[in-house]
C-alpha cells in the first residue's frame, strides 16, 4: 500500500500541528543527504524529498482538511474490508467447485466418447461382415447368370448340351432365375448396393453382355 503523508512523517492522523512539527524536524536531521555516506545520498535526498512535501501539506491547516478528505475517500472502511475479504474466498471456493465439476465432465464426456468409439468399431466390423456376405451373394447371382448365358448362348451356336432336361431341371431353373431377379430387387433397392451394381456393369464386359441378354429376352 502506498505511504501517506503522515506515514511518511511517521506520526498519526490526529496529531497535533506541534508534533508534525516535531517529528518533521526529527526526520531531517535522521536523514539528511549531507549526513550520509556518499553512494547512499541520492536515496536520501529522495527521502528528505518527500518529508517535505509531507509536512508542506500537513502544516498548512486548508491543505491538511483536502488532504484529509481524500484519504477518507481512498480508504474504505472495516466492515467493507471484511465484505470484500468474505466475498473473494467465496469466490475462490465457487472457481474450486466448478474446476472440480468441470474435470468430473471431462472424465464422464471422455468416457462416452470412448464408448461410443468401441461401438462403431462393433457397427463397423458387424457391417463389413453384412457386406461380405451381400458381395459374396452377388457374385454367386453373376456367376449363375453367367453360365445359364452361357450354356443358352452354346445352344444358339448349334451346340448340343448332353444331358436330358427333366421337369425338375426345368423348375430349378425357373426357381433360380426368380430367386436372381428377387435378389437383385431387394439389392437395387439399397443405396450402397445399387452403385456397387452399377460400376460393376460398367467395369465387367461379361456383365455387361449377361445384362443386355437378359434385357433383350423380356423385350
Amino acid at each position: 500500500m502506498e505511504e501517506n503523508y503522515y506515514d511518511i512523517l511517521e506520526v498519526n492522523k490526529n496529531a497535533s500541528p506541534e508534533i508534525i512539527e516535531k517529528a518533521y524536524k526529527t526526520l531531517v536531521k535522521k536523514y539528511h543527504p549531507d549526513l550520509q555516506e556518499n553512494n547512499l545520498k541520492n536515496n536520501y535526498e529522495e527521502k528528505i524529498k518527500k518529508i517535505n512535501e509531507a509536512y508542506e501539506i500537513l502544516s498548512n491547516p486548508e491543505k491538511r482538511k483536502n488532504y484529509d478528505l481524500q484519504l477518507q475517500n481512498n480508504e474504505i472502511s472495516k466492515e467493507d474490508y471484511n465484505n470484500l475479504y468474505n466475498e473473494n474466498i467465496n469466490l475462490k471456493n465457487e472457481i474450486n467447485y466448478l474446476k472440480n465439476n468441470i474435470n468430473l465432465n471431462n472424465s464422464y464426456q471422455t468416457q462416452n466418447v470412448k464408448n461410443n468409439i468401441q461401438q462403431n468399431q462393433n457397427t463397423s466390423y458387424e457391417n463389413n461382415i453384412n457386406q461380405e456376405e451381400i458381395n459374396q451373394k452377388i457374385n454367386n447371382a453373376v456367376n449363375k447368370a453367367y453360365h445359364d448365358a452361357y450354356v443358352q448362348d452354346l445352344k444358339n451356336r448349334g451346340y448340343k448340351i448332353k444331358y436330358k432336361k427333366t421337369s425338375k431341371d426345368f423348375l430349378a431353373l425357373i426357381l433360380t432365375v426368380g430367386v436372381i431377379l428377387i435378389i437383385g430387387f431387394i439389392l437395387w433397392q439399397i443405396p450402397f448396393t445399387r452403385n456397387y451394381l452399377i460400376e460393376l456393369y460398367y467395369d465387367n464386359p461379361a456383365l455387361q453382355f449377361i445384362v443386355n441378354l437378359f434385357l433383350n429376352i423380356f423385350k
